[in-house]
């Protein structure tokens, strides 16, 4: 625990640090290269992990390429919702893009990472996306949709809020109508703890909750905090029942086009930068708890024994939807790699 808080201290020191050196340049003469980045949070580095990956990445890139490389930060949704920016990336009229949920309905590999309780601590995952396996879903993705990853971040882990009683285990789940993303795999894991997944577009997701449409709904903590649940929510069940993993999307064709020094300082830069944003989601979360027990929740974090109950309840029956969608070896594989980073810790 000692080491992952001094990691967040320095990748956050690291980001401040970047923008106070190099905040105060500008792109001077016309670039060689115009790199525009999307992505769907807030626009400010300090709260919103997107958002400071990609300035990080800017600041970076074009000081590190002599400003041969102008990028061009596009955030809160500027170009439109991730299925909208990840559809222009492949097509070529956007280079880059930060992307989590929506990279399933183009890979459906993606959703591996979405198994309930998949990677037990942040060290587990960090290992398995930097690691082989990691590298395998890169280039799968590559082959499959032409799109190059230049690595994970993270979105964090999500959460369970409702608005009618405190969640220990999963009987306390049964009959709750929970707001889910449209997906069937969340679909899945809800309904298998007993209560009504009810799927609802995110725009509409407060009022559903303010009117009583639903009960509750699942997300990072950091959202929770972004989207004001805790006006409409009054308990909070810290489970991580899912990690949500953020890639670094970028054109292949726009990248093969820059010469070997450029790709070197893109690929670099995006290193850093998701670094930076793993440091900024983990630290959100940790003051995030705080933030929202001064708002008036009720917060509970699940035990080791709890939590098993919850991973038992819900594990099974999404891996056999997941069957579905991909090889199931591939699926045995990743489990594999999980089992591996945590027998070596």
């Amino acid at each position: 625990m000692k080491k992952c808080n001094s990691l967040i201290v320095y990748l956050v020191f690291l980001l401040i640090f970047i923008f106070l050196q190099l905040g105060a340049s500008a792109v001077q003469a016309e670039s060689e290269y115009v790199l525009k980045i999307a992505h769907s949070s807030a626009v400010n580095v300090y709260d919103a992990h997107q958002h400071a990956i990609a300035m990080t990445f800017k600041q970076l890139v074009e000081s590190r390429s002599g400003d041969r490389i102008e990028v061009r930060v596009f955030g809160a949704g500027a170009v439109g919702g991730e299925r909208e920016y990840v559809e222009a990336i492949m097509a070529g009229s956007l280079e880059a893009g930060l992307a989590s949920g929506v990279v399933g309905s183009f890979f459906p590999p993606a959703m591996i990472t979405d198994i309930p309780y998949f990677f037990p601590d942040v060290k587990v995952a960090y290992k398995v996306l930097d690691g082989a396996f990691g590298d395998k879903l890169s280039q799968l993705l590559f082959e499959e949709t032409g799109l190059r990853n230049l690595g994970f971040s993270e979105i964090g882990y999500r959460n369970f809020t409702n608005s009618v009683r405190p969640i220990h285990t999963p009987e306390d789940m049964k009959g709750l109508k929970i707001r889910v993303q449209e997906s069937p795999l969340f679909i899945t894991m809800v309904k298998a703890l007993g209560a009504n997944p009810t799927p609802i577009a995110w725009i509409e997701c407060y009022t559903a909750l303010e009117s009583g449409v639903v009960d509750g709904q699942e997300n990072p903590v950091g959202t929770i905090i972004f989207a004001n649940f805790a006006e409409v929510q009054d308990y909070l069940t810290l489970d991580g029942h899912v990690y949500g993993v953020n890639w670094f999307l970028m054109n292949n064709d726009f990248f093969e086009s820059l010469p070997s020094d450029l790709q070197k300082i893109v690929q670099d830069a995006a290193e850093i930068a998701n670094l930076v944003g793993r440091g900024v989601s983990q630290l959100n979360a940790a003051m995030g708890i705080d933030t929202l027990r001064e708002a008036g929740m009720e917060v509970y974090a699940l035990s080791p024994d709890e939590k098993d109950l919850f991973k038992r309840a819900t594990q099974g029956p999404v891996i056999e939807w997941l069957k579905t969608q991909i090889n199931i070896d591939l699926i045995n594989e990743a489990l594999e790699a999980v089992d591996k980073v945590v027998e070596e810790n």
